[in-house]
């Protein structure tokens, strides 16, 4: 039979981006405020000892087909920022900075262009050995706006964390989950390689 996708040109080819670690960050078990630290301890849990550890997490706002509570796998393991799209989501909010920590990063890159339109599937490669798996890009959320207001100290927290779910929109970032636990460390290589890419359809 035919593979009749196969001539159309809406199909992108699969391709290989190299970055780098620019940042690396952890949360404690009780906030999903982070704090930088050199080096992830990555199981199949995700960091360990990290807020968003685990196999299975609980399923929240994100998921409305689900009633709230429901235990899900979890694929948020880690949350992945770049450091020029948060300069834009700052500039949007006419802020000064808005700082990975703020909004719960495990991790800053460099060198992968619009980080937050990479598809879901895209694999991860660290020079140490660590394989990364994005499942999507990480939805903007009025706690993490309010995060940024109390740090930021702005005048009206409510406003803030609305303005930061319009100015981040298709800019947070992704969410990743382990696929080969190891060590990363800051500044290693990365290869993301992007699957081929089309729109089903139907």
């Amino acid at each position: 039979m035919t593979d009749l996708f196969a001539t159309r040109t809406d199909i992108l080819p699969a391709r290989k981006i190299v970055g780098r670690v620019s940042g690396l960050f952890q949360a404690p078990k009780d906030s999903f405020v982070t704090a930088a630290t050199d080096t992830l301890d990555l199981t199949f849990e995700g960091i360990r000892g990290d807020y968003h550890a685990g196999l299975t997490r609980r399923s929240g706002g994100r998921e409305p087909w689900y009633p709230r509570g429901t235990e899900m796998r979890n694929e948020r393991h880690i949350s992945i920022l770049a450091a020029d799209e948060l300069a834009m989501i700052a500039s949007a909010m006419g802020l000064a900075e808005v700082k990975p920590e703020w909004i719960g990063a495990n991790m800053v890159v460099d060198g992968i262009p619009s980080l937050s339109m990479l598809p879901p599937r895209t694999l991860l490669f660290f020079e140490g050995g660590v394989t990364l798996k994005v499942d999507g890009q990480n939805a903007p959320c009025k706690v993490a706006g309010r995060s940024i207001a109390e740090r930021a100290q702005t005048a009206d927290h409510t406003a803030t964390a609305l303005d930061f779910v319009k100015a981040s929109k298709r800019l947070r970032g992704i969410v990743v989950w382990v696929e080969v636990p190891g060590i990363i460390r800051s500044c290693e290589k990365i290869d993301a390689r992007l699957p081929e890419q089309w729109i089903y359809p139907g």
